[in-house]
């Protein structure tokens, strides 16, 4: 039987209610909480939340990411960019391209196919930019490792898409026998697009935001500008992550009304974060663990091997602080939204290979959401950026 859709969004808040209560009794992260509720209720276990209900409410998705994504943008105003310096772009860049490498070569090297070796280190790359933000909010890590986080992971996007636009393109290379001009300047189209449009959407809401003085009309177009961002993002192909990241960039950089925005967006945000990531949990199957067989094996550990020694040079060579350098790596297990468009992409791309990369993916997410969140509260911790 098919509820009415209000009584679903109030089922999901329900449950992330509940699974909040009990997990600050286990001393766990709320995420985790939200996510084996959601496994719990969802198609696979319970079936309190059927597989067309997830696919009736996958708006929620859209809007959640879009105001994580939001929220990491205003990380790079230019003022706090100087403070952290150039180690989030260094470690962005190799801990993404070193995740690609170093799963793309234990595959090949094991024996497998090609292009589903590229395919899969391709996707390797990408990171959970929701799991991540809601750690650093549940329990207000403060200190250098969190300053270097959150840019990594909001330009972690852009590295992913690059590395599985260029994966892509030699698939197709090696398929073929010619590369066309398409297979080339689609994944650059793809993001420069998106940030040019974020860009002007950025300018636009600092417009409007001088001209409205309301507090609710400000919410109001905060709200507005960023599902505009989404649904135009969506229609015509661009990443919309990367368009509300440069939204929000923009307006942190030139608008003089940033906290009258952010401080009442982050009060009306939490509800969509917790039914995304009880959707989330809800759309995972737990019993296609068992499945994965060795190339689930070698994803699943050398990926997260691969972020940990990208992290590591990265901090190196851009001489960040020790703590970074030793902790930074822990921090970037999880892996969700992006990682399962990008394997809708591949299955489009290479169809003979996308029930394994399918399988192989959803598993890795099914178990980086697990135990990523946990190990990220506990590294913080460690790093002392957690009281």
């Amino acid at each position: 039987m098919h509820l009415n859709d209000l009584i679903y969004i109030s089922i999901f808040l329900a449950c992330a209610l509940f699974a909040g209560k009990i997990v600050k009794q286990l001393h766990l992260p709320n995420v985790t909480g939200y996510i084996v509720m959601g496994i719990l209720v969802g198609p696979h276990v319970l079936n309190i939340v059927n597989e067309d209900v997830i696919s009736h409410f996958s708006i929620v998705s859209d809007m959640a990411l879009g105001f994580i994504a939001f929220s990491i943008g205003a990380e790079f105003s230019i003022k706090y960019l100087k403070k952290v310096g150039k180690s989030p772009v260094v470690i962005a860049v190799l801990e993404g391209c070193s995740a690609t490498i170093l799963v793309d070569v234990t595959l090949l090297l094991l024996g497998y196919d090609t292009p589903l070796s590229l395919a899969l280190g391709a996707i390797a790359s990408a990171t959970a930019a929701a799991s991540t933000l809601m750690i650093v909010k549940q329990y207000k890590a403060k200190g250098p490792v969190t300053n270097t986080l959150l840019p990594v992971v909001a330009m972690d996007d852009a590295v992913a898409l690059l590395n599985f636009g260029i994966s892509m393109a030699v698939i197709k290379v090696l398929s073929s026998g010619s590369v066309s001009a398409k297979t080339i300047f689609m994944p650059l189209l793809e993001i420069f697009g998106a940030l040019i449009f974020g860009a002007v959407l950025g300018f636009i809401m600092t417009q409007l935001v001088r001209l409205y003085t309301g507090r609710g009309n400000r919410l109001a177009i905060t709200v507005g500008m960023t599902f505009l961002c989404i649904g135009v993002c969506n229609m015509i192909g661009f990443s919309s992550l990367l368009a509300c990241m440069m939204m929000s960039a923009v307006f942190a950089n030139i608008s003089k009304y940033t906290d009258k925005i952010f401080e009442p967006l982050d009060r009306i945000t939490p509800p969509f974060y917790m039914m995304f990531f009880i959707l989330s949990g809800a759309s995972l199957d737990i019993s296609i663990i068992p499945k994965i067989g060795l190339v689930g094996v070698v994803y699943v550990v050398v990926r997260v091997c691969g972020k940990m020694l990208g992290a590591f040079i990265g901090a190196t060579v851009s001489k960040a602080p020790p703590t970074v350098k030793k902790y930074l790596g822990l921090t970037l297990i999880p892996q969700e939204g992006v990682a399962i468009g990008l394997v809708t992409a591949a299955k489009q791309t290479i169809p003979e290979y996308g029930n394994t990369i399918q399988t192989v993916v959803l598993c890795g997410i099914v178990i980086y959401e697990l135990l990523g969140p946990m190990i990220t509260k506990m590294t913080l911790k460690a790093a002392k950026e957690i009281a």
